[in-house]
């Protein structure tokens, strides 16, 4: 059986800083929509299930984010999640200047959850919390020139 990795879907708040957030990072809007109906409930497993979506994508082609708001049933808020907590947790990216990447995430009011690590001069790596809450890690190679 053939299988690939389609997307990582999560849930925002506003949907369009989320947008706002993961293209100024370099992601680019793929496609948006508003889903709703008897399939969208049946799939979800959400009576009522409604939501606006958008589709995005790392300039490889490789990585995809599906940012989705809730328009019924209410969101949940929930509990901001730790990176030790047992489930999904973070999304990941690697970017060529982290400075670069976390100038741009202050712009959105996103800072290092404790500072920019360095392993063992490989990679510069930090976690900082991205819109909604959500864990995005960023890491530079040190060793790519």
């Amino acid at each position: 059986m053939a299988i690939k990795l389609e997307n990582v879907g999560i849930a925002v708040r506003d949907i369009e800083a989320a947008i706002a957030f993961f293209t100024d990072l370099g992601l680019s809007v793929v496609g948006r929509d508003e889903v709703s109906g008897e399939w969208a409930s049946t799939a979800v497993g959400l009576d009522g299930n409604h939501a606006k979506i958008a589709r995005l994508q790392t300039p490889d082609g490789q990585g995809r984010l599906e940012l989705f708001e809730y328009i019924h049933p209410d969101a949940i808020e929930p509990t901001p999640t730790l990176p030790n907590e047992i489930g999904m947790h973070r999304v990941a990216f690697s970017v060529d200047d982290i400075d670069a990447a976390l100038e741009i995430a202050a712009k959105h009011g996103c800072h290092p959850l404790r500072g920019v690590a360095n392993y063992e001069n490989i990679y510069k790596l930090t976690y900082l919390r991205g819109p909604s809450d959500i864990i995005v890690m960023l890491a530079q190679d040190l060793t790519r020139n």
